[in-house]
């Protein structure tokens, strides 16, 4: 039996809950649609504010309590969906670019915070977020064992490796890319798939904001490293995927990167610069 899951790729204003209403419109179309878990693109709730450095934009974030966790666990209890949904976090003093999910009864499972925060001309991420103190968390959603790598994160296999060895077996990337990036995205989640034996979802944003154009383009590569189902395309929508969570173990089985592992030999990775 399959396993339904949807990427919801939107285009943001700077009003916050008119996106958050949007997404629940989508969302709720997803899950119609089929779907069982649906991931967000990176900060769905707002406009893509680290493009550059103001204060206010501090003002957009809120506690995992807040009223977007509010109304997005209205939404998977309703129709039985889980979620993981990409935003900015206050924590006390701290924020953070985090993924909460949500499990079918509305619940939150728990949360992944981005570990590697980059700080580059238009995604000046360092000045907003502090890097994720949680690890690299395996929530089991009893549909699937899933795990979060957002945008960057993707790009240092270390994270990756050590969710597929905790038994994640499909990996939601949620991402903010503009640019002509999609084929170092295409390789680099193909290459992490093939190693680890899982699947992975990149859910990226999409729409045009001031200095940048989201592209979408939003896909799901299988344990072989092949895409399953058709990429969205450069305007907002909805991927929704089939997979088989037993090519996960077959796939680890007649290809045992993960059992042949010697991590003993890999000392050197461990030791600070």
């Amino acid at each position: 039996m399959g396993l339904t899951i949807a990427g919801i790729q939107m285009a943001c204003r700077e009003d916050k809950d008119d996106n958050v209403q949007k997404a629940l419109r989508m969302g709720q179309l997803a899950a119609q649609r089929g779907a069982q878990i649906i991931c967000f693109q990176e900060l769905f709730n707002t406009h893509w504010f680290p493009r550059d450095i103001h204060e206010h934009n501090f003002l957009l974030a809120e506690d995992i309590d807040g009223p977007t966790m509010a109304a997005m666990r209205t939404l998977a209890k309703a129709k039985g969906v889980a979620l993981i949904c990409p935003f900015f976090e206050k924590d006390g003093d701290q924020y953070f670019n985090t993924a909460a999910v949500i499990d079918r009864d509305g619940e939150i499972a728990g949360a992944y915070r981005k570990v590697h925060i980059p700080q580059i001309p238009l995604w000046e991420e360092r000045t907003y977020f502090s890097p994720g103190d949680k690890g690299f968390p395996v929530f089991d959603l009893g549909l699937a064992k899933i795990g979060v790598q957002i945008c960057w994160d993707n790009f240092f296999p270390e994270g990756t490796r050590q969710l597929a060895l905790q038994g994640a077996q499909v990996i939601f990337a949620p991402t903010a890319a503009a640019f002509a990036s999609q084929q170092r995205w295409l390789k680099v989640l193909a290459g992490n798939a093939i190693v680890n034996g899982l699947f992975v979802m990149r859910v990226n944003r999409v729409g045009s904001e001031p200095k940048q154009d989201f592209y979408g383009m939003s896909f799901c590569i299988s344990p072989e490293g092949d895409i399953v189902g058709e990429p969205t395309g450069l305007q907002e929508g909805i991927l929704l995927v089939e997979i088989a969570l037993d090519e996960v173990s077959r796939v680890r089985r007649e290809w045992p990167f993960l059992k042949d592992r010697r991590p003993e030999i890999y000392t050197f990775l461990a030791q600070q610069d």
